[in-house]
């Protein structure tokens, strides 16, 4: 049967909790880190922004570990994620956005 990416994440995290996944200038962020980090934050997309399974969410996002575990985070609520070039302004952006079918957009304090 198929396997997903998410699927072997959590099969890692089970085997290998304390091995590093990411190295994110001078932090490690573990299997274990992320496991805890991604259930976490779907707890809160679920009870605050009411995310349920189907829903596209557009994630403009800076390249940095919050992306990883709120892509793990989307996709263990079953939200197909909707990846935005932190880089697209204007137009671009507006046409990604629109394009994507999001009915929210998850962006960091900094992006406006």
């Amino acid at each position: 049967p198929p396997v997903t990416l998410l699927e072997v994440f959590q099969d890692h995290a089970r085997r290998h909790p304390h091995r590093p996944l990411l190295l994110f200038r001078d932090e490690v962020h573990t299997y274990e880190a992320l496991e805890r980090r991604s259930n976490r934050a779907a707890r809160i997309f679920s009870r605050r922004l009411e995310l349920a399974a189907g829903r596209t969410v557009a994630v403009f996002l800076p390249n940095e570990p919050a992306y990883v575990w709120t892509w793990l985070a989307l996709a263990k609520l079953g939200c197909p994620m909707a990846c935005l070039n932190c880089n697209a302004r204007g137009r671009a952006l507006r046409h990604a956005l629109a394009a994507s079918g999001a009915t929210l957009l998850l962006a960091s304090p900094g992006e406006s």
